[in-house]
């Protein structure tokens, strides 16, 4: 019975993330055409609504290709990590008051070891496929993780600082009065730039730079290997938009304390402030060309990093002179 109960619970957790997965790349191909004035996909299904179901056909059945000087155990595993590590991250993600898998009181370090190890997948599939333009895009987009991370995690403090708690919980029951985006908004804007970085999307998208690179640590997967890498870039996406929506934006709670508003099903505001998120990840990509790598370094490094820690002395100070801490 136990096992039972456990299979169901992971089936009601991913398999709605998939979904949403095939989902967010309709929504993103339909937005981008409707900025650059052209239809998108609109033949498979109506309004192409079933485009996504054609294109994971089409990479179901398609021949998967081993390059005959890769290392096969390490090139095939490597997908497969990643994939599995961008669905591990969501067992303590709360869609609602109650409505989480597992309700750990460390969730946020749970959150930020599993997407340091989102490195590994990447830096293994360009070593393991024996390509240089590949292992140049897994360097690329390995470094880029790392230094993205480190502004992620003193972006972190301050929302911990002001919770009082390593629990996603408790954090978004502590912005019950004020959601943290406002006292915190410097935060929120450097948070969102980290996310766009740290998942790779453009402006950031250095490590599928076609012009020189080809398309970086994947360009040698094929077929199923190729789908687990987009399976999982996808959901890291929707998981970073969760994350912010959890720490900035109050979570499950509706924008104004108004009783009529707490009618409306916790689930549904979160999801609804996670899909505005998305849709500014599809904005920033139609609006912004890519940055060079030097600048995307400086950035990180120079700007970001600097930045979020005198905002963390700053935050902190102010809670500790006026003796708010929680």
């Amino acid at each position: 019975m136990f096992l039972i109960d456990l299979v169901s619970k992971i089936i009601l957790l991913v398999l709605p993330l998939l979904i949403a997965v095939a989902y967010m790349t309709l929504a993103e191909r339909k937005v981008m055409a409707a900025m650059q004035r052209r239809k998108g996909p609109n033949v498979v299904g109506i309004f192409g609504l079933l485009q996504p179901l054609a294109d994971g056909l089409k990479l179901l059945v398609k021949e998967t290709i081993l390059p005959s000087s890769a290392n096969l155990v390490i090139f095939i595993s490597a997908p497969i990590l990643t994939f599995l590590l961008a669905l591990l991250s969501w067992c303590v993600v709360p869609f609602g008051e109650g409505m989480v898998y597992s309700d750990v009181n460390v969730g946020v370090l749970y959150t930020l070891a599993i997407s340091s190890l989102g490195v590994y997948g990447i830096i293994t599939s360009g070593w393991a496929s024996n390509s240089k333009y590949a292992f140049l895009g897994a360097l690329r987009s390995a470094a880029q993780m790392v230094s993205y991370e480190v502004s992620i995690g003193l972006i972190l403090i301050n929302v911990l600082l002001c919770a009082g708690s390593l629990n996603f919980s408790e954090i978004v029951m502590a912005q019950q009065t004020i959601w943290f985006a406002f006292p915190l908004f410097p935060a929120l804007v450097m948070f969102y730039i980290s996310i766009l970085a740290e998942t790779n999307r453009a402006p950031f998208d250095l490590p599928e730079a076609e012009a020189e690179l080809v398309a970086g640590y994947n360009v040698e997967y094929s077929a199923m290997g190729f789908a687990l890498f987009f399976l999982g870039e996808y959901a890291n996406m929707i998981l970073m938009c969760s994350l912010t929506t959890l720490l900035f934006l109050g979570g499950w709670l509706p924008p104004f304390n108004i009783a009529i508003l707490y009618w409306v099903p916790a689930s549904v505001w979160f999801g609804l402030k996670t899909t505005i998120l998305l849709f500014w990840l599809v904005w920033v990509r139609s609006s912004f060309p890519r940055y060079r790598y030097d600048q995307l370094m400086r950035l990180g490094w120079k700007i970001l990093l600097p930045l979020s820690l005198a905002w963390v002395f700053l935050v902190s100070g102010i809670l500790i002179s006026f003796d708010w801490l929680p």
